[in-house]
């Protein structure tokens, strides 16, 4: 299968080669695409040593899919460009989620909604990924009703330019080409995204406005603080979710034990909770601290941690291709 990895040069383009390896998705031909100024560059996959190439020959060429991580401007151009020719594009960026005409995919819950017609895909957001894969199940059990949520968010979801100004600030050095309007060793940024008119930022109403699209659910009440810390690798969320029925923690636990992408990391008794250290390569959702809001009733207090550039971004994008090639929507 021809297979078009777009933004292959930054770092989830980078990721999406590395799990597309670890997955054994079946490419036969690899066209790494990124900005005119990386064509001829070489990149690595599988062993082997594949040039970098332009927009336009990646499009003639026809690839059977074609994996987005390039921002959401280049998104709206190019991605049409590639579905005319036949290509399915899976978009990680934020240009088509909330479209109407488009699908918001986490494979574990919605990917059934996909079509033979469907070929531009929207990738969702990361904390909203996270989040939802936890939630989903017990949403089918107890209908969730609303979610308060403060993120914990790693500098790679911003990209190289963060975590060198980390990386420089760490050495006590002024970072050269800052990404953040603040230092962001030694503190803590609540600013995602852009600020909208409501004062919320864009990552907050990302994360209220996807969560009832891939849960299939406009009743549900979602309030978020996005917040940027000094870590490497993997988002932390804190999530407090009031439910329509009543639940036992047993019950949640066992619930989330059967959840598919989800691992319960919950001993408080020996430590044990999880930690952006712990997701580092893992495609996994961990989930712990899980105990009753005792403010009010049906409500539930939880810790919800992921690897970004994994099941935040590219594991779940090569996961939404391998759905497709199970129901027989991509062909070689």
């Amino acid at each position: 299968m021809k297979v078009a990895v777009v933004g292959a040069t930054g770092l989830v383009g980078g990721e999406m080669l590395k799990v597309l390896a670890e997955r054994n998705f079946p490419v036969t031909e690899l066209l790494p695409v990124a900005s005119e100024k990386s064509v001829g560059q070489e990149i690595e996959f599988r062993g082997q040593k594949y040039k970098v190439v332009s927009m336009d020959d990646a499009i003639a060429a026809r690839p059977a899919v074609a994996i987005f991580s390039a921002g959401g401007s280049i998104s709206k151009e190019q991605a049409p460009r590639f579905a005319e020719v036949g290509t399915v594009v899976i978009d990680n960026s934020s240009a088509w989620r909330m479209d109407p005409t488009k699908k918001l995919v986490v494979p574990e819950i919605n990917a059934k909604e996909i079509t033979a017609d469907d070929k531009i895909i929207a990738n969702p957001n990361c904390s909203t990924i996270q989040m939802v894969v936890a939630l989903n199940k017990l949403h089918e059990t107890y209908k969730v009703q609303r979610i308060v949520v403060s993120t914990y968010q790693s500098v790679t979801g911003t990209g190289k330019k963060a975590v060198d100004q980390l990386m420089q600030e760490r050495a006590g050095q002024a970072a050269s080409n800052p990404a953040y309007p603040y230092p962001i060793d030694l503190n803590v940024l609540p600013h995602i995204d852009v600020f909208e008119d409501n004062g919320y930022t864009k990552e907050e109403m990302k994360m209220v406005k996807e969560t009832k699209k891939i849960m299939g659910d406009e009743n549900i009440r979602v309030t978020a603080t996005t917040v940027r810390i000094p870590v490497v690798g993997g988002h932390s969320e804190a999530v407090n979710v009031e439910f329509e029925r009543e639940f036992e923690l047993e019950d949640v636990r066992r619930i989330l034990r059967e959840t598919e992408g989800v691992e319960v990391v919950d001993d408080v008794k020996n430590n044990r909770y999880p930690m952006p250290k712990d997701v580092h390569g893992k495609d996994a959702v961990l989930v712990g601290r899980l105990r009753r809001d005792e403010t009010q009733p049906r409500t539930l207090n939880m810790w919800v941690v992921a690897d970004n550039l994994r099941k935040g971004a590219a594991t779940n994008a090569v996961q939404i291709a391998e759905k497709m090639l199970q129901m027989g929507l991509l062909q070689a």
